[in-house]
C-alpha cells in the first residue's frame, strides 16, 4: 500500500499570472504529498522565501484569446499546450488536480484510462460570465466531463451549486471551501510589522487593489468619490494599488472632477510589498463588476480591514452585513458614497468591523487549506 510520502500529485494550471497566494498553500500541501507537480504554462516566479519549496515545470505557452468584450470577464478560449499529456504519462500521477474546464481538463479525463489517475476539478467560483449558462454546447461538453471527474473543489456555495444544480455532479463529491486564502507573512515580505507607513495619508484611507480595467469597478468607485464631494466630504484618502489599461482614463477622470487631493496612485508593486497597503489603509474597497472569488478581499479581511464589497464577487460570502463590512452594487456608485460616509461620520466602525473581518478569516489561512486539500486528495484516492 503506498504511502502519502509515495503519492505522486500534480497540479495543472494554464496561467499562474498573479497568483502568487498559490504559493504558500503549495509549500503546506507538500510536506504532506512531497511528490507534487505544478504545471502552468505561465510562471512568474517563486516569491522570496518559496524557492524551491516546491516543484514547477512550465509546459508550452497559455494564451487566452477573447471572443466578445464586455464589463465582466471576457468570454473565449484558452489555449494550452497539448504536451501536457506527454509530461504526466511521464511523471505518473496517482491524483490531478486540474483547473476548471479548459482542454487540459479534457485531456486529463480522456487518458485517465490509460494513465489510472483520478481527476479532482478545481472551480473556483461561480459568475455568470464564467459558468456559461446561455451556451447549450458548453454545458454539454461540461456535464459529460463531469460524469468522469472524481472530485471537485471550489471556494464557494455558488461554485457548489453551479457544479451539483447545473452541470450534476454528485453532492457528496463537491468540496466547498476557501482554498485561495491569504497568508500575511508573505505579504509582508521582509518588513517588519510596526513600521511606520509612508507617506502620510489622510485618515481614513480605502484602499484599493487590483488590476485597473472595466470589469474591477474602479470608474465607479471614482464616481463615488466625485458624490462625496459634491456632499461635502473631502477628509479621506482613496489609496488605488494597481495598474491596467484603464489607469490615463480614470486618472484623468479624478483630476477634471477635482480629486486629485483624496485620490492616491501608487501603481503595481510586488507581491510581498502589498502588506504594507493593507496595514496601513482602514477600509477595503472590492467594487468589482464580476470576480468567481477575489482572494484579495480575504488578504484584507487578515489584516483586520472593514471591508465595502460588491454583490459581484463571489468573496463576497465573507461579508457579514453589518458585522465586518457592507455589500453594495456598483452600478450604483450613490450606495458606495453612503457606506464610505459610514465610516467617515463612526470611525469606531472601522476598529469594531475591522477586528471581526480579523476573527472570521482566522480559520482560513494556508495551512487549512492545505488540510482540507490533502482530505479532497484522500478523498479521490479512495473513491
Amino acid at each position: 500500500m503506498k504511502t502519502k510520502e509515495n503519492i505522486n500529485v500534480a497540479w495543472l494550471l494554464p496561467s499562474m499570472e498573479r497568483q502568487n497566494y498559490w504559493q504558500p498553500l503549495f509549500k503546506e500541501f507538500t510536506k504532506t504529498f512531497p511528490k507534487t507537480t505544478i504545471y502552468t504554462g505561465y510562471w512568474e516566479g517563486f516569491v522570496p522565501g518559496f524557492d524551491g519549496t516546491f516543484t514547477v515545470e512550465v509546459v508550452g505557452k497559455t494564451q487566452f484569446v477573447p471572443t466578445t468584450q464586455g464589463a465582466g470577464y471576457s468570454p473565449g478560449l484558452i489555449v494550452v499546450s497539448p504536451r501536457i499529456i506527454s509530461y504526466l504519462l511521464k511523471f505518473r500521477p496517482h491524483v490531478i488536480f486540474v483547473s476548471g474546464f479548459s482542454l487540459w481538463t479534457l485531456l486529463a479525463l480522456l487518458f485517465k484510462p490509460l494513465g489510472m489517475w483520478k481527476v479532482v476539478i478545481v472551480y473556483d467560483g461561480s459568475s455568470p460570465t464564467i459558468d456559461y449558462i446561455n451556451s447549450r454546447s458548453r454545458l454539454i461538453l461540461r456535464s459529460a466531463m463531469v460524469r468522469f471527474a472524481d472530485a471537485f473543489i471550489t471556494n464557494t456555495s455558488g461554485g457548489k451549486n453551479y457544479l451539483t444544480k447545473v452541470l450534476g455532479a454528485e453532492e457528496q463529491r463537491v468540496f466547498a471551501r476557501p482554498y485561495q486564502v491569504p497568508d500575511v507573512k508573505t505579504l509582508l515580505g521582509r518588513q517588519e510589522e510596526d513600521s511606520e507607513p509612508k507617506p502620510e495619508l489622510q485618515h481614513p484611507i480605502f484602499l484599493f487593489v487590483g488590476k485597473v480595467i472595466p470589469r474591477k469597478g474602479l470608474q465607479f468607485l471614482l464616481q463615488a468619490c466625485t458624490m462625496l464631494k459634491q456632499q461635502g466630504y473631502q477628509k479621506y484618502t482613496l489609496l488605488i494599488v494597481g495598474d491596467g489599461e484603464q489607469r490615463g482614463e480614470l486618472e484623468a477622470y479624478s483630476q477634471t472632477q477635482g480629486l486629485t487631493d483624496s485620490v492616491h496612485w501608487v501603481g503595481w508593486g510586488n507581491y510581498d510589498r502589498l502588506g504594507a497597503y493593507f496595514r496601513q489603509a482602514d477600509v477595503f474597497i472590492f467594487p468589482t463588476l464580476e470576480d468567481i472569488w477575489g482572494v484579495v478581499l480575504l488578504e484584507a479581511m487578515a489584516f483586520g480591514k472593514a471591508i465595502l464589497c460588491s454583490k459581484w464577487a463571489g468573496s463576497s460570502e465573507l461579508v457579514v452585513e453589518g458585522d465586518n463590512g457592507y455589500i453594495f452594487d456598483p452600478y450604483h456608485p450613490e450606495e458606495l458614497a453612503e457606506q464610505m460616509r459610514r465610516f467617515m461620520d463612526n470611525p469606531d466602525l472601522i476598529v469594531s468591523m475591522g477586528q471581526q473581518s480579523q476573527q472570521f478569516i482566522a480559520q482560513h489561512n494556508p495551512e487549512a487549506a492545505a488540510k482540507f486539500l490533502v482530505e479532497v486528495t484522500s478523498f479521490a484516492l479512495n473513491h
